[in-house]
């Protein structure tokens, strides 16, 4: 880059046929993304599942199965207890569900009647044309849940490969490392590995405890669809932080139908067993291998929900969580000594307060 000499200056710039290169290799990239995002979020929803249910694949072939036999049946046992669950609960589920619509949309037009008659008029309430708010937002709620068990449906396919030929996948795709690099790569790996089956194991209790929590509190307080809302409450906590507390916002409107006491004392339920969770529940459960903020969950759930929805929201905070490894294992050099021990200091400075 240099300028001309004269009245008027003039800069010319060269491109070397590398950068070149590199500029269209980072555009493909990109329209690859685009192009294969739900495909990417498949593989990644198989490789956490694959990862939760290998140490039972692992327990069966100490016990003479061998590799295939022995993740075939664990993938049947799988589907066989979530097919019992969902015959058993479809009937109370369905019944239930169509209270809770009724009782919402209800509890919206009370709402709409009590609203001074100038916003009445805004909104069209006193024509008999206001439409719901509520059931758009339920519309959307019903597609995504389906959008996401599709999702995992495929991906449990998916899995099941990934148990039977996982090490010949893996070894297969390291030999396109350079060897000076295979065991930093090994090292990550192992890292993933760990931080995957935290985060599978742990949300899935966690996601129990909120269940069993949330029907027996609903249940001894005669809310109306306990079991729904309490299998509702397990499903959004698999979404960290803000799941749980969505989940709560129909109950609360449930409760409400009984007395206003009772929607006091659910929404207390609802708040104590949040915090209890992230602070007592969640750190003891995932054992301190998760060390995010909730600051940090928020905005990975926001940009996961962005990227791909319900299924980009549920595998962003494993992601995330596997930063701190990358951060030590290849980010050393460029971040500095300093940096990296001081954000690993912070990390211990949160699991002591939070253990």
């Amino acid at each position: 880059m240099a300028p001309s000499t004269g009245s008027s200056s003039r800069l010319s710039i060269d491109i070397t046929w590398r950068s070149l290169a590199r500029i269209l290799i980072a555009a493909v990239l990109v329209w690859l993304w685009l192009v294969l995002a739900q495909l990417v979020m498949l593989v990644l929803v198989a490789v956490i599942l694959a990862v939760a249910l290998d140490p039972l694949v692992q327990r069966l072939e100490r016990r003479g199965l061998s590799r295939g036999p022995a993740a075939t049946l664990v993938g049947l046992v799988f589907v066989i207890v979530v097919g019992v669950f969902l015959t058993l609960a479809w009937t109370s589920l369905s019944s239930q569900g169509h209270i809770v619509g009724g009782q919402l949309m209800h509890a919206e037009q009370e709402l709409i009647s009590r609203l001074p008659p100038a916003i009445q008029d805004v909104i069209g309430a006193q024509s008999g044309d206001v439409q719901s708010a509520i059931l758009p937002y339920g519309e959307k709620f019903l597609r995504a849940l389906v959008s996401a068990a599709v999702v995992i449906v495929l991906a449990f396919i998916v899995t099941l490969y990934l148990l039977i030929e996982g090490e010949q996948t893996y070894a297969w795709l390291i030999a396109f490392v350079p060897k000076r690099r295979r065991k930093r790569v090994d090292t990550t790996a192992d890292e993933v590995r760990r931080v995957v089956f935290a985060y599978a194991v742990g949300n899935t209790l966690t996601s129990l405890f909120a269940t069993v929590v949330v029907f027996i509190a609903l249940t001894v307080m005669k809310v109306p669809a306990a079991f729904l809302l309490a299998v509702l409450a397990g499903v959004c906590d698999f979404v960290p932080v803000l799941g749980f507390i969505v989940s709560s916002i129909p109950a609360i409107i449930l409760a409400v139908t009984v007395s206003p006491t009772t929607a006091l004392v659910t929404a207390a339920v609802y708040v104590a067993y949040h915090l209890a969770e992230n602070y007592y529940i969640g750190p003891r459960v995932y054992g301190n291998q998760l060390r995010l903020s909730n600051v940090v969950v928020v905005l990975a759930f926001a940009a996961g929900a962005e990227i791909a929805g319900v299924v980009g929201a549920l595998i962003a905070l494993p992601v995330a969580a596997v930063y701190p490894a990358i951060e030590q294992i290849w980010l050393k050099e460029q971040l500095g000594t300093d940096v990296v021990e001081e954000h690993r200091e912070v990390e211990h400075a949160g699991d002591e307060e939070r253990g």
